[in-house]
């Protein structure tokens, strides 16, 4: 049966000059990570590819020690610090050894004190620019940014993360992925850890809740880092109508007392379709030197702040040119206006603010907030 990731791999290593990275990710420990890794450099090495385990963990678990096969191991490195021999991957010997491809588990791992690099992820980068390409594996909580949100949701510090640029350095990322039942079931059989571990990790880390949220956080990171490369393509190539997966709304705001009901409302919208929110206000220059407004604009951002949405502030004579541009530039599909205070009058002579971004745009939908003060 053809493999297409190893195959669009291969493609890859055969044409690069500089080494490429790929990074299976997952939601936990378990779920396959090295067993797929392992299974996919198999793969390229029967297709020729000249691939080595520079570094594998297996915690005894049989089935992924069986999928190394026929792959060269390369020895590791001996470090001996405080009276202790410890091992870790041999970077330089890797390097000498110049492989198309090095199979390199466990990114997060912290080097022992002597190594090159204190961090695993930079011998991964090391390797990469010597023109080595490089399989690695992680889980989600090690990404440096969700340490603390890890944290809060299932009581676990985790000692050990990545800079979550790692993932932009990527040529490929797979996401491994089962079920949390799954998983479970995995772990009562002692698939995953020892028999004298089985019920306390069901009862800690592998509760059915975290392993729910950890997966969609997975799965969402994942998303939105192929949604960021899309929007890069799309401004790079101006391919009109190109839009990712992810939901991203504009909520276009004045300073006039009803900003923050809009913006609030906005994020509730953001929050059921799990879209990141942008706030944008396009203003005349000289509604910079008023104090009023200058103090309404600092409350706006302290909420935006407050709300992680991403505030923007545009200089232009022609409002609504200004929201057309932006929307355009960061691949918006939603745009939330307030209720408009014009006169009918303004909008026979000036247009209507709605139809005029509908006519100059495509795929975008217009949410019209009613003004609970309005009236």
């Amino acid at each position: 049966m053809e493999n297409k990731n190893s195959d669009y791999f291969l493609r890859e290593l055969q044409r690069a000059n500089k080494g490429r990275l790929k990074i299976y990710i997952g939601a936990a420990p378990g779920v396959g990570k090295t067993y797929k890794m392992l299974r996919d450099a198999n793969e390229l090495k029967r297709q020729g590819i000249d691939v080595v385990i520079g570094f594998v963990e297996t915690y005894g678990r049989k089935e992924t020690e069986e999928q190394i096969g026929e792959l060269e191991i390369l020895p590791l490195k001996k470090i001996y610090y405080n009276g202790m021999e410890l091992e870790e991957m041999d970077l330089e010997g890797i390097i000498a050894r110049k492989p198309q491809l090095v199979v390199v588990d466990e990114l997060a791992h912290r080097n022992a004190p002597g190594s090159k690099n204190k961090k695993r992820y930079k011998d991964v980068l090391d390797l990469i620019e010597n023109g080595i390409s490089v399989m690695t594996a992680v889980n989600i909580q090690h990404l440096e940014s969700l340490n603390d949100y890890i944290n809060r949701m299932t009581g676990i510090k985790v000692g050990q993360t990545v800079p979550d640029y790692i993932l932009e350095y990527a040529d490929e990322i797979e996401v491994v992925d089962i079920s949390p039942e799954a998983l479970r079931e995995r772990i009562r059989q002692g698939k995953v850890y020892s028999s004298d571990k089985i019920e306390m990790a069901l009862n800690n880390f592998f509760r059915e809740g975290n392993l729910t949220a950890l997966r969609e956080l997975a799965l969402r990171e994942v998303a939105n880092e192929v949604d960021e490369r899309l929007l890069e393509y799309r401004n790079m190539k101006k391919v009109e109508g190109l839009m990712g997966a992810q939901e991203r709304i504009l909520v276009c705001i004045n300073l006039r007392y009803n900003s923050e009901y809009l913006i609030r409302r906005s994020w509730r919208v953001a929050k059921m379709l799990k879209a990141k929110l942008y706030v944008l206000h396009v203003s005349r220059e000289i509604e910079l030197r008023d104090s009023e407004k200058l103090k309404k604009l600092d409350a706006i951002k302290q909420l935006c702040d407050e709300l992680d949405a991403e505030f923007k502030m545009i200089i232009s004579s022609d409002p609504v040119q200004a929201i057309i541009d932006y929307a355009k530039e960061q691949a918006i599909t939603q745009i939330v206006l307030g209720q408009s205070a014009r006169r009918r009058i303004d909008e026979i002579i000036k247009g209507s603010i709605v139809r005029r971004i509908m006519q100059k745009t495509r795929f975008i939908d217009i949410l019209i907030v009613a003004d609970p003060y309005f009236w």
